[in-house]
């Protein structure tokens, strides 16, 4: 008899639930990041360079590289590969240092 993963663990996650990106649903699972939920959904840029306005997203996943900022529920630089999906979040893509409507 074969079995999943998930039957063998006994894993009842919750529902799936919505995050948006600029506007544009995404769907997010129980447990993910907002990076693995932006990945998940083909996303792989929300966030552009200080100097030159390269796109960036993801790249080491855990943390350390600060190329996953983004502007998460109007808090700028917040690294979307550490901070959990939650429902309704509103994730933005964060342009240079993410402070340009801050004045700073």
């Amino acid at each position: 008899m074969a079995r999943t993963p998930r039957e063998l663990a006994g894993a009842r996650p919750d529902p799936a639930f919505e995050i948006t990106l600029d506007g544009r649903p995404v769907t997010a699972l129980p447990g993910q990041s907002v990076a693995a939920a932006l990945w998940a959904a083909g996303i792989l840029s929300w966030r552009t360079t200080r100097e030159g306005g390269r796109p960036r997203g993801a790249f080491c996943g855990i943390g350390q590289c600060y190329e996953c900022l983004a502007v998460i529920n109007g808090v700028p630089n917040r690294r979307a590969c550490l901070v959990p999906a939650g429902a309704g979040d509103a994730v933005t893509t964060q342009e240079g240092h993410g402070h340009a409507g801050l004045g700073v």
